[in-house]
């Protein structure tokens, strides 16, 4: 069993893993952070994305030993109930979510996105997001939701 030490939203953490191949994905949920899901395990619908030295990443492809010491952001750390980040205000104001089983993931690539262009057209949203797949077809109030959340609508 080895210890790996991971900075998770921004509290020192320690996940005990006797597989160094250990998707960063199951260490977060045995840590009790679940708001991040299992989509597809081989990286292509994005429900699992974290941000991982303030980039988005795939917690089903990433392992605990290759985030070892880095820092590890999930939809638990951007906000609360009480005080949620703009993104997640906008994606609640917008009634994004129906089963939801993609927000955490369409999340953190809109925060990543405004942390690099706080000024996203429609086309870069959308070139964002490319990643993240919805059933459910709520894309047209994503985009309401991160132009809102960028200060240019809603």
């Amino acid at each position: 069993m080895t210890t790996y030490r991971l900075r998770i939203n921004g509290v020192e953490r320690a996940i005990d893993s006797s597989d160094p191949d250990q998707p960063l994905l199951y260490g977060l949920r045995s840590v009790g952070l679940t708001a991040t899901k299992f989509g597809c395990g081989l990286g292509q619908c994005g429900a699992c994305s974290v941000l991982v030295d303030r980039r988005p990443t795939r917690s089903c492809l990433t392992t605990i030993a290759d985030t070892q010491g880095k820092s590890v952001v999930t939809l638990e750390g951007l906000g609360s109930m009480a005080a949620p980040h703009p993104v997640q205000a906008a994606f609640i104001k917008e009634q994004v979510p129906q089963c939801g089983y993609c927000t955490s993931g369409m999340i953190i690539s809109a925060v990543a996105l405004l942390a690099e262009k706080p000024k996203p057209t429609e086309d870069d949203i959308r070139a964002s997001l490319e990643g993240n797949l919805c059933r459910c077809g709520t894309h047209v109030r994503v985009i309401r939701a991160v132009m809102a959340a960028s200060g240019q609508g809603g």
